[in-house]
């Protein structure tokens, strides 16, 4: 499907109040109802949830063209919604997307950037290589094994250490309800692999820009130190912060948010 043709999910909250909208985007593998207690802690602002190509209510959604394509769709919903005015917060790979629509986007009425834990990119062609044949085969086993199963390993990669065994099993749980072929199409076609390097440009925004990072996501804390991203600490959690600290991690939004009007 083509991004003329096809619309992205989406649901609106708070929708009477004044003032820039908030705009949130997913991590592969979630829904945009994944940030429904931050929408509901952050009620004093306009809000727009998105579901992803192949996630939640966009599951038929293919993308080909990987990251101008789904600018693009993020383009349309923006535009669908008439939101003129809005921040981004985007977690994972919904950071990774938010970062490249700041950088690439038509994004006039872009007013900030909110990221939690999303890779800005990777410098050198090897590593580029390397993540593309990682992110091949996970892709392969997404397509030709049971979810569950893949799920029990996904969550045991180092990233995501940070999770208790039940929260673990929890999200095992809930994220079984995607389709594998789905999840593995827009794993390959928004892998790590193919988005731009975007620190230079992201060190150039004039946009209020968070990256929000769990206190012992030690990877991304990394990140953020070698590139001098404008890291804020969500404290005693790891990579999904949003998740596993709701009620920190709103505040830290709300607090940025009201820093900078």
């Amino acid at each position: 499907m083509k991004a003329n043709v096809v619309k992205l999910h989406s649901q609106t909250f708070h929708s009477h109040h004044q003032g820039p909208w908030l705009v949130y985007l997913h991590g592969l593998l979630g829904t945009g109802e994944d940030w429904l207690p931050l929408v509901h802690t952050c009620d004093q602002y306009p809000s727009l949830i998105i579901d992803l190509p192949g996630h939640g209510g966009s599951t038929d959604i293919t993308i080909t063209g990987g990251f101008a394509e789904m600018d693009e769709l993020l383009g349309m919903a923006l535009s669908e919604y008439q939101i003129n005015d809005y921040w981004l917060i985007g977690y994972s790979l919904g950071g990774r997307i938010a970062m490249y629509h700041a950088v690439y986007g038509q994004h006039d009425g872009l007013k900030g950037l909110l990221v939690e834990g999303g890779n800005p990119g990777l410098f050198s062609q090897g590593d580029r290589k390397a993540r593309l044949q990682k992110d091949h085969h996970w892709a392969h086993r997404f397509r030709h094994e049971k979810i569950a199963s893949v799920l029990d390993d996904w969550y045991q990669q180092p990233v995501f250490d940070g999770l208790t065994v039940r929260q673990c099993e929890q999200l095992v749980h809930l994220r079984s309800q995607n389709k594998g072929n789905c999840i593995a199409d827009m794993l390959e076609n928004t892998s790590l692999g193919c988005q731009p390097w975007l620190v230079p440009d992201l060190l150039q925004l004039t946009i209020p820009f968070a990256y929000l990072c769990g206190e012992k996501d030690t990877k991304f804390q990394e990140i953020a130190k070698q590139y001098a991203l404008p890291l804020k600490t969500i404290p005693k959690v790891g990579h999904n912060a949003h998740y596993g600290a709701p009620v920190a991690f709103s505040a830290a939004v709300n607090h940025f948010l009201s820093l900078c009007g």
